[in-house]
């Protein structure tokens, strides 16, 4: 079965979107195939403001979610493997979701091959300075 974060992603960003507010995505910056400027990310972690208004060209399918934003008034384009997304809420409230953190995959060409179906073994660390999220109702 394919993993349902790509779903949920894009679903929540239209939810997020469609209330006004302003979707924000966590990344892993440090997931494999990840595309992101360098020396904006910290403690291995990088937040994006994904927003209508704030990028250009967003694209999301089951592989990733791409879009060229503005770092320091420079235009970069961004590449954020699904797996790579841990968290996706509204920067006005909070309200959203966060993902475990998936390990890449193992013996595949960085960005493709299929979702994994979750974490084999044991339980990955957790990020930490995670934003406080609220549940989605």
């Amino acid at each position: 079965m394919n993993s349902s974060r790509p779903y949920l992603i894009r679903a929540l960003y239209e939810w997020i979107v469609d209330n006004d507010c302003t979707p924000h995505l966590l990344v892993n910056a440090e997931f494999p195939g990840v595309q992101v400027p360098s020396g904006f990310a910290s403690d291995g972690q990088i937040v994006l403001n994904a927003s209508p208004s704030a990028v250009r060209h967003l694209h999301m399918d089951n592989q990733a979610v791409s879009f060229e934003g503005r770092f320091g008034g420079v235009a970069h384009s961004l590449y954020i493997p699904a797996a790579a997304v841990l968290a996706i809420y509204a920067r006005e409230n909070g309200q959203g979701m966060v993902f475990d953190m998936e390990p890449p995959m193992a013996g595949g060409p960085e960005g493709s091959g299929p979702d994994d179906d979750g974490p084999s073994g044991g339980e990955p660390p957790r990020p930490s300075g995670r934003p406080s999220l609220k549940v989605v109702k």
